[in-house]
């Protein structure tokens, strides 16, 4: 598989995975304790692998590729939080958790920076919306998390569900994004 289905396949998990997480953290759905959890936790792993997988597509250092690095960081945090949280259920869980998130935030905004360099036309629009979106939610799960810890009360809330969404849908737009960028850019190599 080359670089550039690579990244593809990499925004396609992670897309899957924003989903799965938001699912799972979205109260409404009335599944079980055990049902939230198991998908948060299976999400989160989605999304580091598919931020793991976009980060070695890229091959060259750039800013694309270190935000995917600190995505990757970030939903391990998270994954390591609620692995741990699933045991224990203390403040510390809910600490590495908020920690990722922010971590997650962060790789969401560096990525989002590439793009106003890439020499790609195609998918650029789109990537620079999922990005930002991506970064907002975060931040609001992240956010979520510190008010849930304010209060003693260990559930994110509307913040941290509504941010769980938002990131969903900008992982949708990368998701269309990223397509058009690839695919441009393999088109590009073709011709040349």
């Amino acid at each position: 598989m080359n670089g550039h289905w690579k990244e593809i396949t990499g925004s396609l998990l992670s897309t899957i995975g924003t989903i799965q997480a938001a699912i799972g953290s979205t109260p409404d759905f009335h599944l079980s304790k055990n049902q939230n959890y198991e998908l948060r936790l299976v999400g989160n792993v989605l999304q580091a692998s598919g931020s793991a997988l976009s980060a070695y597509g890229q091959g060259t250092v750039s800013l694309e590729k270190i935000g995917d690095e600190i995505q990757a960081v970030g939903n391990s945090t998270v994954i390591t939080g609620l692995i741990l949280y699933g045991t224990s259920n203390t403040e510390t869980e809910q600490r590495l958790i908020i920690t990722g998130n922010w971590l997650q935030a962060l790789g969401s905004f560096v990525g989002l920076a590439d793009e106003f360099f890439d020499s790609t036309e195609m998918g650029r629009a789109e990537n620079i919306i999922g990005n930002l979106l991506q970064g907002i939610g975060n931040s609001l799960q992240a956010v979520g998390g510190v008010q849930a810890l304010n209060t003693n009360n260990l559930n994110q809330g509307k913040t941290g569900v509504a941010g769980s969404w938002i990131q969903a849908a900008g992982s949708v737009i990368s998701l269309i994004g990223q397509i058009q960028e690839e695919l441009e850019e393999i088109r590009l190599n073709i011709n040349e």
